[in-house]
């Protein structure tokens, strides 16, 4: 019965993406919902030091934000980064990471978009500014 539900869970999941940052890693899930809807999931993981337990332990929280949303929650984001921007000034870029997709596999070849060899660097906060 939970083998069922691992697989049902896993096949929910069309495209996945991973950012590492610092001692959190965010996964950006898109769903399949049982109306066939796509939607985002967003995980953080972050993970815990227990004294004297050698085995890591991880605290998550999930956000999901369905298609509806997007414009809203986009123009909300771009807004609240604007505003920290203003106050802080120019904010140092981190270093460059690579992203780690989970299910490129899962994508057949021609929905694969090319990357470019060299991508210039990107301001601020998800290249949004």
């Amino acid at each position: 019965m939970e083998k069922q539900n691992e697989e049902r869970r896993e096949q929910e999941i069309v495209y996945s993406r991973s950012v590492k940052a610092g001692k959190r890693i965010y996964y950006l899930d898109v769903r399949k919902a049982r109306n066939q809807d796509l939607y985002l999931c967003i995980t953080e993981s972050k993970r815990l030091h227990a004294e004297g337990d050698e085995t890591p332990s991880f605290e998550k929280h999930k956000v999901f934000l369905y298609k509806e949303d997007f414009a809203h929650f986009t123009e909300g984001l771009q807004d609240v980064i604007a505003y920290v921007q203003n106050q802080l000034g120019t904010i140092e870029e981190r270093q460059e990471w690579v992203p780690e997709v989970a299910n490129q596999e899962a994508q057949p070849a021609e929905e694969q978009v090319p990357q470019p060899a060299e991508e210039p660097k990107k301001k601020g906060l998800f290249g949004i500014f």
